[in-house]
């Protein structure tokens, strides 16, 4: 994105150019892009969401579960230049990706959210890691044939196609756009 990502994430105001790059690259117009930017600066003056402030957020969608464990790893895919605050290039980007219809770009988001060491690969530590958090956030049981555990060698014996222990990013959109329990399991938003 160039010059343009850097002046808005250090900055509280879009130039022209910086609300026509984030047009473009977020799908939404550029009257979409100002209100939005108008909210996020009324929810963070700063123009910075840091991770306590979206985990305050993220509770109050789940107020009988656990969101804690489950938040520090949308925060993380949601934060892509690691700064630990989410500006607003990158909440633009994330809030584009989880509003659109397309299924793929979901999966493919919801990828990068499970692959916690971002080596390409969904590894069976990384599900189970998710997979508990999902179970918190919802206040799920996790005894049984219901276990983390369990569900993740279910989900990684119909998934892992060439048997390697690990999924590729095709493996699992693969996965989850055959499988409608798994898309509902893995990516809710996406089914």
């Amino acid at each position: 994105m160039g010059n343009s990502e850097a002046r808005v994430k250090r900055g509280k105001t879009l130039s022209d150019s910086d609300v026509s790059e984030l047009s473009n690259l977020s799908g939404f117009t550029p009257q979409q892009v100002r209100e939005w930017h108008s909210g996020f600066l009324k929810d963070c003056p700063s123009g910075r969401l840091n991770k306590k402030k979206f985990i305050e957020v993220y509770k109050q969608f789940y107020p009988t579960g656990k969101a804690e464990k489950f938040c520090e790893y949308v925060f993380r895919t949601f934060d892509t230049d690691g700064s630990g605050n989410i500006d607003f290039g990158e909440f633009l980007i994330a809030i584009s990706i989880t509003a659109q219809q397309d299924p793929k770009k979901k999966l493919e988001w919801a990828f990068s959210m499970y692959d916690i060491d971002r080596n390409g690969y969904i590894e069976k530590k990384e599900m189970k890691k998710i997979m508990d958090a999902i179970y918190d956030l919802l206040g799920e049981e996790k005894k049984g044939s219901n276990s983390p555990d369990i569900k993740v060698d279910q989900i990684f014996s119909k998934m892992d196609v060439n048997s390697d222990q690990k999924l590729s990013k095709d493996e699992f959109v693969t996965g989850c756009l055959q499988d409608d329990y798994l898309r509902k399991l893995l990516a809710p938003s996406a089914s």
